[in-house]
């Protein structure tokens, strides 16, 4: 089969959401909760302003889920403990020879490298129950990956992290020519465009070991949108500087020397934590819009809007809050996963 996963700024058939439930993700107190209930439904709604959403929600959720969500996103029962829909879900792709036919890649999900504190054995159900729902041919991987542990331009390049796919509690056997060879069968890559690391707080406790959809993107073929830590202090701007120098040696699949574009972290260094890693290169970009990151600092998040709005020409840029997001480890990319629009053969 010649399987081909879309660039994200195809069409859209509909985004794909879990919906929270009760857990240590979630929260220990009744504040916490309520601010991830109203995070999810919050980024679910402003993306149902561009695009069909459908939530899984699991039976414990049914009622809350149904007075908090708008009517217009569509609800299906299923078991969720995770609901990190990028990495529990499936990752779409098309075959080109064949119009009209969906393709389901159904990575092995274990929670990030099965960490002693996840729950991830509903969710890693979840590419599966989706497929089924979708008619979608699934696609079965022996790899361990999430799909926030990858980025393609729809046309053979993908963008990997050398301590995601290649991480021993993940894949303990594989080397950089599995992890190829397994991009090209699923995905459909023809050029793996490798990253040394990811940003300095996803290596803490609860963090991905370097998720790529935190750090850069492909917005078009030959271009990359990058993170960028502007400030001395914080260890990202080693990080991010030391990237951009990376990426700006690599070549797409077609041969391009990439232009990588920056798009500036808040000014906020840390919190209780630690130093945050907040980035507006965690957006989803939807059918004629995207739906950014804010991070109650203003002026940093019109910025990344008037970046984002020029790199999506024609797209309207909206901005949810997504400070509790990242206080439970993600952004709004990590929780969407989206479906694309098939060609319908004549």
């Amino acid at each position: 089969m010649g399987w081909r996963m879309p660039s994200e700024t195809d069409a859209h058939e509909r985004t794909w959401m879990a919906f929270p439930t009760e857990g240590q993700t979630l929260g220990d107190t009744d504040v916490l909760r309520e601010e991830g209930y109203a995070t999810w439904t919050e980024v679910a709604n402003a993306v149902s302003e561009f695009e069909p959403v459908t939530m899984l929600v699991d039976p414990s959720e049914q009622l809350r889920a149904k007075r908090m969500l708008s009517g217009a996103i569509e609800i299906i029962e299923a078991p969720v403990d995770e609901f990190w829909m990028r990495d529990s879900g499936p990752t779409f792709v098309i075959d080109d020879e064949r119009p009209g036919t969906l393709g389901a890649v159904d990575w092995i999900f274990n929670g990030w490298g099965a960490p002693a504190w996840a729950d991830w054995q509903k969710a890693a159900q979840h590419a599966r129950i989706i497929a089924d729902v979708t008619g979608a041919e699934l696609i079965s991987s022996t790899l361990v990956n999430e799909g926030g542990g990858i980025h393609v331009d729809g046309a053979g390049t993908v963008l990997l992290t050398e301590t995601v796919q290649l991480d021993p509690r993940r894949n303990p056997f594989a080397d950089r020519q599995r992890v190829e060879a397994e991009m090209l069968r699923t995905i459909g890559a023809t050029k793996a465009v490798w990253l040394p690391r990811g940003l300095t707080r996803d290596y803490d406790e609860f963090g991905t070991n370097g998720h790529v959809d935190i750090v850069a993107t492909i917005v078009s073929p030959g271009r990359i949108l990058l993170h960028e830590q502007r400030d001395p202090a914080h260890p990202d701007h080693d990080v991010t500087r030391e990237l951009r120098a990376h990426l700006e040696q690599q070549t797409d699949a077609a041969g391009r020397q990439f232009e990588v574009v920056g798009i500036p972290a808040p000014a906020q260094l840390s919190d209780a934590e630690g130093f945050v890693d907040w980035s507006y290169v965690n957006h989803l970009v939807t059918n004629e819009g995207v739906v950014a990151c804010g991070f109650g600092d203003e002026k940093a998040d019109a910025e990344a809007r008037a970046i984002l709005a020029e790199v999506y020409p024609g797209r309207r840029v909206v901005t949810v809050d997504a400070r509790p997001l990242f206080d439970r480890g993600g952004g709004i990319h990590c929780i969407t996963q989206q479906q694309p629009l098939l060609e319908v053969s004549a």
